[in-house]
């Protein structure tokens, strides 16, 4: 993090970027018929914005549980709560590598514990994704199949990350 921006700066950053990669994966990925996968709900702002810009696709959110703002809750069918250790195998299971897009925002404000987080989920997010399918994160992840693309226009470098299958 430069030590001249400010945090909120670094939040803007982070939000504009995310509606550019967002975008860019929802626009590369249109032609494909696997569901977009949600992981981390909060407030449901990108939940919100991919179920207006998704078509023809179902959007599923996974969550510990729902607090987010009741113009962005999903319908609890679309919706897949508990541990991500748990409900990420559990989702192989039942949907197999059929993603067209996964977005993950699940970090939080400690570096070192994001990483180390992202280090671990990435083995469970790698095979949900369809081939071709897309991978949107706020975090770098660690893929061993996956391919980091460079960053659409309007994204800021460091502030999200996109892989393709």
């Amino acid at each position: 993090m430069p030590d001249d921006q400010s945090r909120l700066d670094l939040f803007i950053d982070r939000m504009v970027s995310q509606r550019a990669c967002l975008d860019f994966a929802i626009a590369e990925t249109r032609s494909m018929p696997g569901p977009v996968f949600e992981l981390g709900l909060g407030n449901g702002r990108t939940y919100h914005h991919m179920v207006q810009n998704v078509k023809g696709r179902p959007v599923y959110v996974f969550e510990r549980a729902v607090a987010s703002h009741p113009d962005s809750t999903p319908p609890e069918d679309r919706v897949i709560l508990g541990d991500v250790r748990e409900t990420l195998p559990a989702a192989l299971r039942r949907f197999g590598a059929t993603a067209s897009v996964i977005h993950a925002d699940l970090g939080g404000h400690n570096r070192e514990k994001n990483d180390a987080f992202a280090r671990f989920v990435s083995p469970l997010i790698q095979p949900l994704l369809a081939e071709g399918g897309l991978m949107v994160s706020s975090d770098r992840t660690y893929f061993d199949d996956l391919t980091e693309l460079p960053l659409p226009p309007g994204a800021v470098q460091g502030r999200c990350f996109v892989y393709r299958r």
